[in-house]
C-alpha cells in the first residue's frame, strides 16, 4: 500500500502549498518515464482545468509536447461544451483533441427486436442453438445469426436496425445495456441488456449469497447499466491515444471523490504502471497528481490563479427557502448514478436545464426510475402506480428527483459484488455456486 487512510487523511488536511508541491512533483516523475508522447485527459471540468493549468505554468517546455484529449459524449453541458472548446483553441491549439463516440462495425438489432428474435427462438424450440450452459448467450451476435431473412427486413422497415456505422451514442448505450442509474458499485457490470436476459432466465447456478440475490431481483424489473462511461468516454479516447501514440496520460482524479478512486491511490500512489496494445513491451503510465486535493484546494487555486472555469458551476436553483443549489460536478448530463442523493444530477438538471431533463425522461429514464422504486416497495401500493409518466413528471415535488427512501444498503455498499470472470462482452455477479 502506498500509504495508509489515516496518512491520507493527513496529506488531505495540509495547506494548498504543500499540494501545489505534491502535485508538481508527481507531473515531474510522469513526465521523466515519458518515452513517446503526453497526454491530458480533459473534461472541461475544474479539476482537469486546474491539472492543465499547473502543467502549463511549472513546465512551460512541454508547452506544444503534450496533447490535450477532450471527451465529447453527445450528451455534455452546453456550457462545459463550449467552455472546453474555447480553452482548448487558447490554451491547446493543434494538440487540443475533441473524441466522439465510436461507431458500430456492423448491423445489429436494437432491443425490442432482440427480444422478439429470443421469443421466436423459444417457440421454436431453439434454444440449445443461441445459449451455452450457463444460460448465457454464446456470442453477441447469435440473435441476428438466427434470425430469420423475413423477419430482419421487417424489423428494418419498422426501424427496429441499428446500421452499420451508427455512432455509439447515448441511447445507443441506454438501448443495448441500460440507463446509468445508481452507482458504479451497484452495477458494476457490462453486457448487453438482452444476454442479462438470457442469463437471468436460463441460468442454472443457484446462488446462495443474499447481496447477489437482491441485486439479480432488480435486474430483472430494471434496465441498468454503466457501460456508457466505457462506450462515450473510455473507448475513444484510448483510440485516439493509440493513434497519438501516448504513453502517459494525466488526470485530474481525486481520492476524496469516492471510495473506489481513494483504494485506487492508496494502493498504487500518484503514478502507476499499465499496458496499451500499441505500446508493445513499453508501459503504459497513469499519473494523478491531484490525489490528495479536495473541492476546496480546487476552488481556492483557481481564485489565487484567476484560472478561467466552465460557467456551469455557477449555475443551479433557488428553492422555497431562499437557499441556492449550486452545480457541483461537470459529466454527463444525463447521469443517474447518484438518485440516492438529496441534489443529484437529474434532479438538477430539471432546474437547471427542463427541456433536457424533460427529453431523457420522456425517452425512457422515468419508466426505469419507477421501475426501480417498485422494486423496493414489496407490492405497497404509491403514486408511482396509478398515474402515468408524463402525470407525473408535472407533479411537485417531482417523483424522480431522489429515490433515497429504499432501502437499498445492503447491496450498495462500499464493498464490491463478484464478478463473473469476463467472457466474450458479459460480466456478471457471481454467486457462490456458479462455476
Amino acid at each position: 500500500m502506498y500509504m495508509t487512510y489515516k496518512q491520507l487523511e493527513e496529506e488531505q488536511q495540509k495547506d494548498l502549498t504543500y499540494k501545489i508541491e505534491k502535485a508538481i512533483e508527481a507531473i515531474r516523475e510522469g513526465l521523466s518515464v515519458c518515452k513517446h508522447r503526453a497526454a491530458i485527459a480533459f473534461s472541461g471540468g475544474k479539476d482537469s482545468t486546474v491539472l492543465w493549468h499547473l502543467i502549463r505554468t511549472y513546465f512551460p517546455e512541454w508547452q506544444g509536447r503534450i496533447e490535450i484529449i477532450y471527451g465529447n459524449t453527445g450528451v455534455e453541458y452546453p456550457e462545459s461544451l463550449q467552455f472546453a472548446r474555447k480553452l482548448g483553441e487558447e490554451w491547446g491549439g493543434e494538440h487540443f483533441h475533441e473524441t466522439r463516440p465510436l461507431k458500430t462495425e456492423q448491423e445489429g438489432l436494437k432491443y425490442a427486436a432482440q427480444c422478439k428474435v429470443l421469443a421466436w427462438v423459444i417457440e421454436q424450440g431453439r434454444l440449445d442453438e443461441i445459449l451455452k450452459q450457463d444460460g448465457k448467450l454464446k456470442r453477441t451476435t447469435i440473435l441476428e445469426e438466427i434470425c430469420p431473412p423475413e423477419m430482419m427486413e421487417q424489423f428494418r422497415k419498422d426501424r427496429l436496425v441499428w446500421r452499420k456505422g451508427t455512432e455509439k451514442t447515448y441511447f445507443w448505450c441506454v438501448d443495448q445495456y441500460g440507463w446509468p442509474l445508481l452507482g458504479k458499485a451497484f452495477s458494476r457490470l457490462k453486457a448487453h441488456r438482452i444476454n442479462i436476459d438470457c442469463f437471468l432466465k436460463y441460468s442454472k447456478s443457484q446462488s446462495q449469497d443474499q447481496k447477489t440475490l437482491a441485486y439479480y431481483d432488480i435486474l430483472r424489473e430494471v434496465k441498468i447499466s454503466q457501460a456508457c462511461c466505457d462506450i462515450l468516454k473510455k473507448e475513444p479516447s484510448e483510440q485516439l491515444q493509440a493513434e497519438l501514440d501516448v504513453d502517459v496520460i494525466f488526470k485530474g482524479l481525486m481520492a476524496a471523490e469516492s471510495r473506489s478512486r481513494e483504494t485506487n491511490f492508496l494502493s498504487r500512489g500518484y503514478l502507476f504502471r499499465s499496458a496499451r496494445p500499441h505500446l508493445g513491451d513499453d508501459p503504459f503510465y497513469h499519473c494523478n497528481p491531484l490525489s490528495i486535493w479536495t473541492d476546496d484546494d480546487i476552488w481556492a487555486y483557481i481564485k489565487l490563479f484567476f484560472v478561467p472555469y466552465s460557467p456551469l458551476y455557477d449555475m443551479g436553483w433557488t428553492d422555497n427557502r431562499g437557499v441556492f443549489h449550486r452545480i457541483e460536478r461537470n459529466g454527463c448530463m444525463a447521469c443517474g448514478t447518484d438518485l440516492l442523493y438529496k441534489d443529484n444530477h437529474m434532479a438538477m438538471l430539471r432546474h437547471t436545464h427542463p427541456r433536457a431533463w424533460e427529453a431523457f425522461m420522456k425517452r425512457g429514464m422515468a419508466e426505469e426510475i419507477r421501475n426501480l422504486q417498485q422494486c423496493k416497495r414489496s407490492g405497497q401500493l404509491s403514486v408511482l402506480d396509478v398515474m402515468d409518466v408524463e402525470t407525473l413528471m408535472l407533479r411537485r415535488p417531482c417523483a424522480f428527483d431522489r429515490i433515497d427512501k429504499l432501502v437499498l444498503s445492503e447491496i450498495t455498499g462500499d464493498e464490491e459484488i463478484t464478478e463473473y470472470d469476463p467472457d466474450d462482452d458479459i460480466e456478471f455477479v457471481s454467486g457462490e455456486d456458479d462455476p
